[in-house]
């Protein structure tokens, strides 16, 4: 392994080919609407790998406060986008405690799918040849990279307060991209995080997105603990499961396995700074838990939120995820609808209203099929393909 942190990084970033520099962000405004009193959402698109478009929803205080801001980017898990309850819950959320919160289509899905359909999964069929997955991994990095930048050129963000958070395929997306771009303050892996070892859980995974890219950081050696050393340079992080969590192994891992690993990664810090925090549900399973009470309260020390105390986190009521989505007509994936998995989430804060699909869109219908060539999946792959063409006759 490259002795110097920044050779590190840049291997890493080379592996999925991240462009370098980043793309022209090209911000792109779309109008705007209230979802609910004191929240503005606003629609927006920004650029990302190959000339292509990445639409994201903005929420934010109506009234900003005095000073700039933090702000928060959301990462899906498989099959979410910024139309998946926990993406605009997350965002009134957080917006009524004063920041800014990103939402965003990952590739496949919502406006980058080809039907323009979401928990599609479209990114996970397998493609030939192999180098092609550690592409869609450096998309899903570069997607991200992108969305802190748009953060850090907005004039209500303080740059030094970003934080992302992952659920599930976004905690991997998270944890890989979070060791690397050091503009990111505060990071969040829920349904996830549990970087293991050879031929374990997240080398048998999605190929495409996660197993095969993750196979390609052989390279670093005792993987997880190495990515969260470099996490530790960059700030502080949270891994956050359900100890039921069978999606990700974490019966499996249990405990012992957290503990062991922040061991691993204090032996490579050796400067003093602080390893990754964790936490466990012991009663949960699968769930975005930066929608719950103990994960805000994190997000609040190393956030500040402007209207937000300790004790104020402390007082707000809970919402039952299951009981809110059927009162509120709000789509869920069957999958993870169960009491276990994300219907049983006791999410912070109440009266968040679900939203109609139709109001997250960021293009009106005529602009998004003429756009659609610079937003799906599919003609992203038929960009990376010529690529591997050109490389192949080098």
């Amino acid at each position: 392994m490259p002795s110097r942190p920044a050779d590190v990084r840049a291997r890493i970033l080379g592996t999925f080919h991240v462009p370098a520099p980043l793309p022209p962000l090209g911000l792109r405004e779309h109008g705007h609407f209230e979802p609910t009193p004191g929240v503005v959402a606003e629609r927006v698109s920004y650029g990302t790998q190959f000339d292509m478009r990445v639409p994201a929803i903005v929420y934010r205080p109506a009234s900003p406060p005095a000073k700039s801001a933090p702000a928060i980017i959301v990462v899906n898990g498989h099959g979410g986008d910024k139309y998946s309850w926990y993406a605009f819950y997350t965002g009134i959320l957080y917006s009524r405690a004063g920041a800014v919160v990103v939402t965003y289509d990952p590739t496949g899905e919502g406006e980058r799918n080809v039907d323009r359909l979401s928990g599609t999964r479209a990114h996970d069929a397998i493609e030939r040849p192999e180098e092609l997955a550690p592409r869609v991994a450096g998309l899903m990095m570069t997607d991200l990279m992108q969305a802190v930048s748009y953060l850090r050129g907005r004039p209500d963000v303080d740059p030094t307060r970003i934080g992302a958070v992952g659920y599930s395929l976004g905690s991997y997306v998270v944890a890989v991209t979070g060791a690397v771009d050091d503009r990111i303050h505060a990071c969040v892996h829920a349904g996830g995080g549990n970087l293991d070892g050879p031929d374990e859980y997240w080398d048998n995974t999605k190929p495409m997105c996660t197993a095969t890219p993750y196979r390609a950081l052989s390279f670093l050696g005792d993987r997880g603990a190495e990515l969260y050393a470099m996490h530790a340079a960059r700030g502080p992080t949270l891994v956050y499961n359900g100890m039921k969590d069978d999606v990700v192994n974490i019966p499996n891992h249990g405990e012992e396995f957290f503990r062991d690993l922040r061991a691993r990664t204090i032996r490579r810090i050796g400067n003093g700074a602080r390893p990754f925090d964790t936490g466990l549900d012991a009663d949960a399973s699968h769930r975005p838990f930066f929608v719950t009470r103990p994960v805000a309260s994190w997000l609040r020390q190393h956030l500040r939120f402007p209207a937000w105390t300790d004790d104020s986190i402390r007082a707000m009521p809970e919402t039952h995820i299951a009981t809110w989505a059927a009162a509120n007509d709000v789509d869920t994936d069957p999958y993870y609808a169960t009491e276990e998995r994300e219907g049983g989430t006791m999410a912070l804060g109440a009266d968040v209203p679900g939203i109609p699909r139709d109001d997250l869109h960021v293009y009106a219908d005529d602009e998004w099929v003429a756009l659609r060539n610079r937003l799906t999946h599919e003609a992203w792959r038929v960009r990376a393909r010529a690529l591997l063409t050109v490389a192949s006759h080098d």
